[in-house]
């Protein structure tokens, strides 16, 4: 992939794409919102607990800090503990590592715009260009801070999703769910108690749900904007079932019908199926036909005609009214073809340009001047509607054809 935004080109997976194919951008962000609700309305935020750039670097960055100052409780200690050789060597190695994957992050982004072999070649004979230094250092800086500092703020007040969730959701939608039916009361107790016999639920009021949960909000109260849906609570808290001896599942993927007791756990997947996401389904099977058929049919040609702007007609030295245009051609092909130019509209119309045949390099664009010249006697009105149409030697299927006026005396 590169986007060659000088070249005004852009390469996608051995499809070249130019400015005039910006249809095909709208097409790509229609297919991925309706993909959006789909998956949200099926499963809630499987986007941010699972694929969203910002979870993804978090749990990185958070690897990367597990690893070189250990578990929550050693970085505790190692947080309250004063500046020392081994607190600066251990806080040192973590933020060099998170830069160093900031950087890669800057640099793999620019590589997008840039070829990312000259911008390899450019990074180590340290002859970047100023806008290249700029953005690489730039979203270097970003993940840097948003991974490493922002973390879970992000989610909560900058990213706009968790606002309009709740319009995709319904109650029969998958989300990270406590089920009070059997984990109230809550309370502390020994491994031994029969909490049954207790008059408690299975919830022991750990904490663990809270303390994993990289949003910092407690699942117990409900499903709130801030869950992004990355299920930490749910290993948490099957841990803790697993070693009190109690049945998994007090927090898990479920759906509100089901905790109201509306159907039993097993009917989940039959209720998938349902008007919202049947239509969402529909019109996003549909859009992705539309949108793979015309790239399949797709013509790497384009023509646009620029008449004259000195003088609408001229009269030849024969008598014959002659039109003068420019036709701007571009090849989107990767590679070369010969193109022969004809008109209709008009009998007997003669199409005159420098050469016969026009050779087109691959990606090249190309002005072509042409002149329509007709009898006045075939003419009938001021202007009549003339069609070019420019079609390749080699290939029956590469053809264009573009209308525009001819303006008799």
């Amino acid at each position: 992939m590169l986007f060659d935004l000088a070249a005004r080109k852009f390469y996608i997976f051995g499809l070249v794409f130019w400015p005039q194919d910006f249809v095909y951008l709208t097409g790509i962000l229609i297919l991925s919102a309706l993909a959006l609700f789909l998956f949200t309305a099926v499963a809630g935020r499987l986007w941010c607990g699972y694929a969203c750039p910002q979870t993804v670097y978090t749990e990185i960055f958070m690897w990367v800090e597990s690893w070189l100052e250990g578990d929550h409780v050693a970085r505790k200690k190692l947080d309250k503990s004063p500046w020392n050789a081994n607190k600066l060597r251990r806080r040192g190695m973590k933020h060099f590592v998170w830069l160093l994957i900031a950087l890669w992050t800057g640099f793999t982004f620019v590589g997008y715009f840039t070829p990312i072999q000259t911008l390899a070649a450019e990074t180590l004979n340290a002859s970047l260009g100023p806008w290249e230094t700029f953005w690489i250092l730039f979203y270097g800086f970003a993940t840097w801070g948003n991974a490493g500092f922002m973390r879970e703020q992000v989610c909560k007040y900058m990213c706009p999703y968790a606002r309009f969730q709740s319009v995709m959701f319904d109650s029969d939608t998958l989300t990270v769910t406590y089920d009070s039916s059997i984990g109230e009361p809550r309370g502390p107790r020994s491994k031994k108690t029969d909490y049954k016999a207790a008059g408690l639920g299975t919830c022991v009021d750990c904490g663990v749900c809270v303390q994993v949960c990289p949003t910092g909000i407690d699942i117990r109260n409900g499903l709130q904007y801030e869950c992004i849906g990355c299920a930490a609570c749910i290993d948490g808290c099957d841990q803790i079932m697993d070693k009190m001896g109690y049945p998994r599942g007090l927090i898990r993927y479920t759906t509100e019908n089901v905790v109201k007791g509306k159907y039993p756990d097993s009917g989940i997947v039959r209720h998938v199926l349902r008007p919202r996401t049947i239509i969402y389904t529909v019109l996003l099977t549909l859009i992705a036909g539309a949108f793979v058929y015309s790239l399949a049919t797709r013509v790497p040609l384009r023509v646009d005609v620029v008449r004259d702007r000195v003088a609408l007609s001229k009269e030849t030295d024969e008598g014959m009214i002659e039109n003068v245009y420019r036709l701007q051609l571009i090849n989107k092909d990767g590679q070369p073809h010969r193109y022969t130019i004809s008109a209709q509209g008009i009998d007997d119309l003669e199409v005159v340009t420098a050469t016969r045949e026009i050779a087109a390099a691959p990606l090249q664009t190309i002005d072509i001047p042409v002149s329509l010249i007709a009898d006045p006697e075939d003419l009938e009105g001021r202007s009549i509607e003339v069609t070019f149409t420019i079609q390749a030697i080699d290939d029956p299927r590469i053809r264009d054809e573009v209308a525009t006026k001819f303006f008799n005396r």
